[in-house]
């Protein structure tokens, strides 16, 4: 006799498959027809990226009226909530050094293709000691530099950063074995070869945010004693993707850093195929992926997929539609 093998999946909220029953619940109460898996996911992708962007839109919206005192206590609320939704998508990371103070700006090259925009370059304000290189021992994590002395200024908790092929790293210092070995955290294969440039910041050092200065205006300030930048008052300039940062003493390794937004992970509603051929969810698949945007927003995420699917719907049915949808599931969990 065959035996068959049917996979249990075990039942949790994922705003994804709330999405999709809801959608799906539209679609068959109004004979729109069938969305197959893969048109899901597209609409779905795009829907998000629609109130992604709008966000944007509605916080300059909103600051624009409370600077204009055309909004009440309560517009305070909404620019917080915005803010907070935008936050979700937050990313702090290390500059790459194209030469001395000029560094690569966030991109799809340099940051990953999740960059969306550049929201602040941060400047590190206590160098320690910079160097490279000159030995590897200890399975790779230990860093070693026969022309240093670490015993002088460094000490545990110190922030290290690095280059190497894969790009800028971050570690921290466990260990001054001796005046030019440091032991720190990070895997065996991160001081794994001579000559490897590094950075130390003290680990209280400040990050400090650079103003960004146009072209036309950064020489007049830097020929000024009053405006010129300074390493409590950086400033940066930006063109293409380079970003030229002042004063020119900001060089070393990982001293530039920058807090920018990505753009929100690509939704994906994954499943298996039972024996009747309808597709059951499967949230334990290697490439699900549920929507990053807050709950508050699922009514906005069944609406655009539905008008991506060719219906037009009011949002009050929608309500009604998930709560029964809501009501039905949890029936079946009881």
């Amino acid at each position: 006799m065959a035996s068959f093998f049917f996979p249990i999946f075990v039942k949790k909220f994922t705003m994804i498959n709330a999405v999709r029953n809801t959608v799906l619940s539209v679609l068959n109460k109004n004979n729109y027809g069938y969305l197959s898996p893969s048109d899901f996911n597209l609409f779905s992708k795009q829907a998000q990226l629609d109130i992604f962007e709008n966000y944007f839109y509605e916080y300059n919206y909103q600051i624009n009226k409370e600077n204009a005192r055309q909004s009440g206590d309560g517009y305070a609320d909404i620019t917080k909530g915005i803010e907070e939704a935008i936050d979700l998508f937050s990313v702090t990371a290390g500059l790459a050094q194209n030469f001395e103070n000029l560094y690569l700006a966030p991109s799809p090259t340099t940051t990953g293709s999740d960059y969306y925009l550049l929201n602040k370059v941060l400047v590190y304000q206590s160098l320690l000691d910079e160097g490279e290189t000159t030995a590897t021992v200890g399975g790779g994590t230990k860093l070693i530099d026969d022309q240093a002395d670490f015993t002088v200024d460094i000490n545990v908790g110190d922030i290290v950063a690095l280059t190497k092929l894969s790009g800028l790293e971050y570690v921290i210092v466990t260990l001054v074995e001796n005046a030019t070995t440091l032991q720190t955290t990070g895997g065996a294969g991160t001081w794994n070869a001579i000559g490897i440039d590094y950075s130390i910041f003290k680990k209280a050092s400040k990050l400090e945010e650079a103003e960004q200065v146009a072209h036309s205006k950064i020489t007049m300030l830097s020929n000024s004693v009053y405006t010129a930048p300074t390493l409590t008052f950086p400033a940066y300039t930006q063109e293409d993707i380079n970003l030229t940062v002042y004063p020119d003493t900001i060089k070393a390794v990982g001293q530039v850093k920058c807090q920018y937004i990505r753009y929100p992970k690509t939704p994906k509603w994954t499943y298996v195929d039972l024996l009747n051929g309808e597709p059951a969810f499967n949230a334990s698949a290697a490439d699900y992926q549920d929507f990053e945007i807050p709950l508050d927003d699922e009514v906005g995420l069944i609406l655009k997929i539905l008008q991506y699917a060719g219906v037009s719907i009011r949002e009050a049915d929608i309500y009604q539609f998930a709560q029964a949808e809501e009501q039905e599931t949890n029936q079946e969990q009881s």
